[in-house]
């Protein structure tokens, strides 16, 4: 699996960013959002359970995160079709602010080493990217085990700092300062 101080791997994918079919698909590489922080998060599939309460607490914090110039990119191995069909039959993501990137292929899923084994979707993990195209931060739940997007708000918040951040460190809080 990359990890902290890998380069996030190149990439060109089909991406949902409405719920009209007219102008449902884009074309988004790792070029798209170049000089951004950039937050991938993946889910194991569409029209499950556990993967949209993940999705629409993202969506919630979205403009949180464009005011830290961060990018949200919502990712799974499912089709750009299935993420469209599913956008237009659950309620909490019809109106998602930030695009579903469909990995069906699996090359990014499997390039960053999150590709589960045994059930051959995407683990539940999220990748925070600095502008230069960094991993700074990664995590990876159990696929029965949802994250908490107020915490990968914070962790952003603590990597933008650029400082050291001690436990439990809030946005406006004291960064440590070693003399």
């Amino acid at each position: 699996m990359l990890t902290i101080g890998d380069k996030f791997p190149e990439f060109s994918v089909q991406a949902v960013v409405s719920s009209n079919p007219k102008d449902a698909f884009v074309g988004l590489d790792n070029q798209t959002y170049a000089n951004k922080w950039q937050v991938f998060f993946f889910w194991p599939k569409d029209f499950t359970f556990v993967c949209p309460t993940e999705i629409a607490a993202f969506g919630e914090l979205n403009s949180e995160f464009n005011d830290r110039d961060a990018v949200l990119l919502g990712v799974s191995i499912d089709s750009e079709y299935a993420h469209l069909a599913w956008r237009q039959q659950k309620a909490e993501l019809k109106d998602l602010p930030f695009p579903m990137l469909s990995d069906i292929k699996r090359e990014l899923t499997d390039s960053l080493g999150i590709l589960d084994k045994k059930a051959g979707v995407a683990q539940r993990a999220t990748f925070i990217v600095d502008p230069e195209g960094i991993i700074r931060f990664v995590m990876v739940t159990d696929l029965n085990v949802g994250r908490n997007a107020k915490e990968v708000l914070r962790i952003l918040d603590a990597l933008q700092t650029d400082e050291l951040c001690p436990c439990n460190w809030q946005k406006d809080d004291a960064t440590i300062t070693v003399d």
